[in-house]
């Protein structure tokens, strides 16, 4: 809402104190948010809030340990019928 009325000063002084307010309790949310994230650090599930946000499609995406394994199949091709090495003789 708008501040009608009132000395110029007392206007300026008003937007002060109103961004000195917010100023301080930005710095108290920043350490509570600071102190549950240290808390929750090696616990099994972490706050849904305090999760990395991203995108919906990074998220759902398979984590690097998943996305790195090969099939059985796979594995077993590679192990059975490795690269050849080899030289050609100048």
């Amino acid at each position: 809402q708008k501040i009608v009325g009132g000395a110029p000063s007392k206007l300026i002084k008003i937007n002060v104190v109103r961004k000195s307010i917010a100023r301080v309790l930005t710095v108290m949310n920043q350490k509570a948010r600071q102190n549950l994230r240290e808390y929750y650090k090696n616990k099994k599930y972490f706050p849904l809030d305090l999760r990395p946000k991203k995108t919906r499609a990074i998220r759902r995406r398979l984590i690097k340990h998943g996305a790195s394994l090969k099939t059985v199949k796979q594995h077993k091709k590679d192990i059975h019928f490795p690269i050849r090495k080899y030289a050609v003789k100048a």
